[in-house]
Parts: structure tokens; sequence; C-alpha cells
């Protein structure tokens, strides 16, 4: 789930910086700082925003830089448990897929894609189900719940986030516009 937040920091603002704009300045200094840093309570920072107040500059013993207390507003994106969202598979493994649902990546486990048994084709790169001619492969866009969350602060990129689409509503996007259309019953 995206959301906006208010946020309070203290940000360095080098001294090669100081003959610029400070809100342009303390603008990037928090993008470089925060911008896809990950934290357990409130989530990934996506951008930062907007900032709504600066507060009077400070200046440390033996660094030339100036630090800043600013408010800013900035979007955040927060993987909640049992949310419905909609990715795009960017990765598929024998053990799976990998979905892209917006800052972070989730893992469709094989388990978790139909009920009916998947086999990975290696050679096509694909999972395919044994009866139901079902296939997922790289670019396609699916509808998935969460079912996990383990958020990783110091190394972002081993945060988990479990999927499934074995619930009705949930799976390929095509698979479920192929179940909204109508059935043609012969006359």
């Amino acid at each position: 789930m995206y959301k906006r937040m208010k946020l309070v920091d203290t940000v360095r603002v080098a001294p090669s910086l100081l003959a610029d704009d400070v809100r342009v300045s303390v603008k990037n200094a928090l993008k470089n700082k925060l911008e896809g840093r990950v934290d357990k309570k409130i989530g990934s920072v996506v951008a930062i925003t907007d900032i709504d107040e600066i507060g009077e500059g400070h200046i440390l013993v033996g660094d030339g830089a100036v630090y800043y207390d600013v408010t800013f507003e900035a979007i955040m994106f927060i993987p909640t448990l049992q949310e419905v969202i909609e990715g795009e598979v960017v990765e598929t493994v024998e053990f799976g897929a990998f979905v892209s649902i917006g800052a972070m990546d989730g893992l469709l486990h094989v388990s978790q894609i139909t009920d009916d048994f998947m086999s990975y084709d290696g050679k096509n790169g694909r999972l395919i189900s044994k009866n139901v001619n079902k296939a997922l492969s790289e670019g396609d866009r699916v509808r998935a719940r969460i079912v996990a969350v383990s958020i990783n602060e110091r190394e972002p990129r081993d945060s988990k986030i479990g999927l499934t689409m074995r619930q009705p509503a949930l799976g390929k996007l095509e698979w479920l516009d192929e179940q909204r259309k109508p059935t043609v019953a012969n006359k």
C-alpha cells in the first residue's frame, strides 16, 4: 500500500552545496539519504515529494557541512498482510515467480500459483500447469494477495514478501478476463 507521510529528519548538506538554494540542496540531500531505504515500521521510501519546513542550520566542530532539521512529505510503500496487489512477473525460476509490486518484489511460490501442479520450463523460462493449460512467464501481469512479510532494514534486498494467487479473483490477468467472458451455449 502506498501512503503519503509527513516525516522529520536531520540532513547533512555538504560544504560544496552551500552556495546553492537551500531548499534544493536539502531536498537533494534527503533524496540521496532516504530514497530506497527500508524501515520496518514505515516501509520503503519511494520518493521525497515536498519540503514543508527547514529548521535553522547547525555546524558541528570539525565538519564544514551544515545540518538541518527538516519536516518533509514522502511517498512510502508498506506491504500489508492480506492486501491484494497487481504486479508484473519479472523473473521465473524453478520454485516460482518474482513479481514486481512497486518498490519491492514478492515471491509467488509454485504451490501458490494455481490449484494445478506447476512445472518449470527452463528452455522457455516459464511455469506451466500440468492439466489446465496455463502458463506464467516474464512480463505477465498478475493479481495476488500478500500472505507473508519479512522486512530486513539492514539489507533491503533480503526482505521477503510472500504472495498467493490460489483464491477467487486472483491470478494472471488474462486468466481472470477469460473467466469473466460468458460461455456461448449451442442452440
